[in-house]
């Protein structure tokens, strides 16, 4: 009699991973201001390590009265699967041990591609392969130049964060991962009505968008039409004024085709940068 035949495991994606799973909270990460938790999360024999952050505990802040930080962070990441450019980790809204809160996987980063990609250096220029962010105070009087890589990946961070209207991109929330992957993370302050752009990612500041970016706006501008799955989708997640906001930030940015400056009217790098 024939052995019978072995059914391969079905793949788990990490969406179902994260919405499915079992969450179990394995430690809290204390460094973050608002509550999050480190947790493995399993299903269907898939075991993986994510992020909880829980609607209750967030921090209230004056200038994001509507809705939560748990549906910012994963419109950021909706956002980010319609370019393309995957730049932010598998982000879902579920149940948890604490209630309704953001689930995100986990990313081991590369030490050294992160010490690659922002330095400070004493000269007044840039060195090759680096854009200048501006001078920072490094003690007793002394300063330093901030620069950051000359990077793609980089790059279209900082376009990802100008249509998101990202109020926190830190150093720290830089993920550099194996195979050459970059992630960016801590989506919660953005979406903004009001322009909000703080990052340490400026030097294209006033430059042409490339080719690249300017083909990913015109999709997104089209999956951002009343009726699009996309704008259904974040309509699920933010106010029809924030929806609104993105459109415009997206004509914008194609009409100008140039990367957004500091507005003035706004600390333009957040504090503290890493």
């Amino acid at each position: 009699m024939p052995a019978p035949e072995r059914i391969p495991p079905r793949s788990v994606s990490p969406g179902d991973l994260l919405a499915k799973g079992e969450l179990t909270v394995r430690g809290r990460i204390r460094e973050a201001s608002n509550a999050v938790l480190y947790c493995s999360v399993a299903y269907e024999g898939t075991e993986a390590h994510c992020v909880y952050k829980p609607v209750a505990g967030e921090r209230p802040l004056w200038d994001f009265p509507d809705g939560n930080l748990a549906r910012r962070e994963v419109a950021a990441y909706e956002i980010s699967e319609a370019t393309g450019w995957g730049l932010v980790p598998p982000t879902v809204l579920r149940e948890g041990p604490y209630g309704e809160g953001m689930c995100q996987l986990w990313i081991e980063t590369d030490a050294d591609d992160a010490a690659a990609l922002l330095a400070l250096v004493e000269d007044e220029e840039p060195g090759e392969g680096w854009k200048a962010v501006g001078f920072a105070e490094v003690g007793e009087g002394q300063t330093a130049l901030l620069v950051h890589a000359d990077d793609e990946r980089l790059r279209r961070l900082a376009v990802l964060d100008a249509v998101i209207n990202n109020g926190d991109r830190k150093g720290g929330h830089l993920l550099p991962a194996a195979g050459g992957r970059l992630y960016g993370i801590d989506h919660g302050v953005t979406f903004n009505v009001d322009d909000k752009l703080r990052t340490l990612l400026w030097g294209w500041a006033g430059e042409p968008l490339t080719e690249e970016a300017l083909a990913v706006l015109a999709r997104l501008e089209d999956g951002l039409a009343d009726g699009e799955p996309l704008a259904a989708r974040l309509a699920e997640l933010i106010t029809a004024a924030e929806t609104e906001a993105v459109r415009a930030r997206v004509r914008e940015l194609r009409h100008t085709g140039l990367h957004p400056q500091p507005s003035g009217q706004w600390p333009a790098i957040p504090w503290p940068p890493v």
